[in-house]
């Protein structure tokens, strides 16, 4: 069954009349159109039992009206002008079709309050109180065999990135050109967008589980952490690998990679239809704890991926949920400690009907 048709199925169920989708990402899963908006309005309009509608800014028409189209869908299209509001264009418009519509399902956890008040202004017998958010985030849990490819495709060109990073090391080198490089050879392979800004960080830099790469340049024995993804054809993929440049490793830092590899594998392998997301947390993290370094482990084991790099599930302490086939998340463990060193592994994975299977195969480059 398409995601078309159940959030339709969803709408009847709920009795509700209209849902009004607003995340890009979302109204991609849903209508196959990929569009960024920024500060213009584009949304998605789906009903219980008639043609959903896609409405964009009018430089966008053309491009909305080729997707579905070419997906054989019986959308309609309507669009406005800049120097047109939005609001009005589209009030009138739905009031003209179906006067109606009073039980609306939003994304409580994307659409803005300046947004909200501008529909409870054309609306004023609307009931908005209704969360679609969590329909969605279940919609998007599960993939089917054409995703799981494009995501197998996506961590392909991950991994070709990790290597060109590799291949770029050198003394003296900055943490800013390494990125540069790794992205403009993913441009020339097609690749349109990174699916996060690619995080290349050394040394004491990768202490900092979200560093922002700068002019610091590499040195001998350092560790060298990649964090990076790439969008193909909509869905993203992300892994990092924490990798040695130099003659020597350090006891520490041998220590602290091992550490980190074995939490990262020993989640792996506990994958499977039937475990709690909490349960992969707490395998990981646990280990760490066990060799000493559980304060310097300081965020979640994972997130689900697909059309967007982090989204539902969180693979975290306290989400009960159980694994199902074709949940796609991150295995990432980590020790930071600050000022002096950074070690995370990462790897995304689909859940299969026995266990999972990876979307990235980078080696550990630490051999």
């Amino acid at each position: 069954m398409s995601k078309l048709k159940k959030t339709q199925e969803f709408l009847q169920e709920q009795y509700l009349d209209v849902a009004l989708i607003m995340d890009p990402a979302a109204i991609r899963l849903i209508s196959g159109y990929s569009t960024e908006p920024h500060e213009r309005i584009a949304a998605l309009f789906v009903f219980p039992s008639s043609d959903p509608i896609l409405f964009v800014p009018s430089l966008e028409e053309k491009m909305a009206r080729e997707v579905v189209e070419t997906e054989n869908s019986h959308y309609t299209v309507i669009s406005y002008a800049d120097q047109e509001d939005p609001w009005q264009v589209l009030s009138d418009y739905l009031k003209a079709i179906n006067n109606s519509l009073k039980r609306w399902a939003l994304e409580k956890n994307y659409i803005t309050i300046e947004r909200l008040e501008a529909l409870q202004a054309h609306f004023l017998q609307a009931d908005f109180s209704h969360n679609l958010s969590p329909f969605i985030n279940h919609l998007r849990l599960q993939k089917g065999v054409k995703e799981i490819e494009l995501l197998k495709i996506a961590g392909d060109y991950a991994d070709l990135a990790i290597s060109i990073g590799v291949n770029a090391l050198k003394e003296g080198v900055s943490e800013l050109e390494v990125v540069a490089l790794i992205e403009y050879e993913m441009k020339k392979r097609g690749i349109l967008s990174m699916s996060f800004d690619t995080m290349v960080l050394f040394g004491d830099h990768a202490a900092d589980p979200h560093g922002i790469p700068g002019q610091r340049t590499l040195g001998q024995n350092e560790f060298v952490l990649f964090d990076l993804g790439v969008f193909y054809q909509g869905y993203a993929s992300d892994i990092t690998r924490t990798v040695f440049f130099g003659q020597k490793m350090s006891p520490e830092q041998i220590q602290i990679h091992e550490v980190v590899q074995k939490a990262h594998d020993l989640a792996l392998a506990a994958v499977k239809p039937g475990v709690k997301a909490q349960e992969l947390d707490r395998i990981a993290r646990n280990y760490i704890s066990e060799q000493g370094y559980g304060e310097f482990f300081i965020h979640r084991l994972g997130h689900g991926i697909g059309q967007s790099c982090h989204e539902f599930p969180s693979i975290v302490e306290g989400n009960q949920m159980e694994l199902i086939p074709g949940m796609c998340f991150s295995i990432e463990p980590g020790i930071y400690i600050p000022g002096k060193i950074g070690v995370r592994i990462e790897d995304c994975v689909v859940v299969t009907e026995n266990g999972c299977e990876l979307f990235t195969h980078a080696p550990s480059y630490i051999d």
